[in-house]
């Protein structure tokens, strides 16, 4: 027969509350149920555990067990409470793979409250482009990835979350920034144009001439920054992408034709992803489908 949890648990009662009858009281069961639990403890390690003629000394036998029972049952506890935890998503680790306009504007907010919900799980979050954050997730690196939707591989599933406009970016004393409410491609086939890693989204339109006559391209959204602020170009970002305490350029929505990004979250198409993850994934759900409404 194969020792049961319950009847060590019982023992260390019986030891720690001094006899069968305070034990009994704690453990919400009689004391003939105790004792039965008991003895079969003892029959099944061959030995007695508390002496005949009083029932709550320990034999030497009981003696060497009681520690090391007792040591058993705190290793226990605290598995099952960590697995219970784990298993709720209070504690372990998810990693995150971003985008940087979506790092910098939209996580931290999900971020802040994620950690207050759970400030014993570790968030890794890593930034990079729109193929890198999708290698990192097919790779396994990380358990989400949060970026712009694009013809993705069957293994990756995207929830999309919201839009983000596409615009250009000049120096506001360029002729083009007197037109703030829109402006139109053609508008900037005169203008010098600097290609950034986000122009594919032009692909598909006429505007895609602008990228390929480009005179420039700069991959590193600092630099691109630096150059813009130079006056030697203009080119095109997501709204998401663009600061929001910039004071030397601004941001001009583009309404020929009218473009936008899909911002989403991936994960791997058929995986489970651990309940850290799930919980990160509600939370970005829930946070950014407010922002939209």
């Amino acid at each position: 027969m194969s020792i049961k949890l319950q009847q060590l648990k019982h023992f260390t009662l019986v030891v720690e509350e001094g006899g069968f009858r305070a034990a009994s009281n704690r453990a919400n069961r009689s004391q003939a149920a105790l004792s039965t639990s008991i003895k079969e403890l003892e029959r099944i390690l061959e030995q007695p555990l508390f002496e005949t003629g009083n029932k709550s000394k320990l034999t030497p036998f009981g003696e060497i067990c009681f520690p090391k029972i007792s040591q058993f049952l705190d290793v226990y506890d605290r598995l099952n409470n960590d697995l219970r935890a784990d298993a709720a998503g209070q504690q372990g680790r998810v990693r995150i793979a971003s985008v940087p306009s979506v790092a910098a504007k939209l996580i931290p907010s999900v971020l802040g409250a994620f950690s207050e919900k759970y400030p014993n799980v570790e968030v890794s979050l890593i930034d990079d482009n729109a193929a890198g954050v999708e290698a990192r997730l097919l790779s396994g690196e990380v358990d989400l990835a949060l970026g712009n939707y694009s013809q993705l591989e069957e293994a990756i599933h995207f929830t999309p979350l919201i839009s983000d406009p596409i615009g250009v970016v000049c120096l506001k004393d360029n002729p083009i920034a007197n037109n703030p409410e829109g402006i139109e491609w053609q508008t900037l086939l005169e203008q010098p144009f600097i290609r950034n890693g986000t122009c594919t989204l032009l692909n598909s339109t006429p505007a895609r001439i602008l990228s390929e006559q480009a005179l420039y391209s700069v991959e590193n959204i600092t630099s691109l920054f630096s150059i813009l602020e130079l006056g030697i170009g203009i080119t095109t970002l997501p709204k998401l992408a663009f600061p929001t305490n910039e004071t030397r350029l601004i941001w001009i929505p583009l309404i020929d034709p009218p473009l936008e990004r899909q911002i989403g979250i991936f994960q791997l198409t058929g995986r489970t992803i651990s309940p850290q993850a799930q919980q990160f994934y509600e939370l970005c759900v829930q946070y950014l489908n407010y922002q939209k409404e």
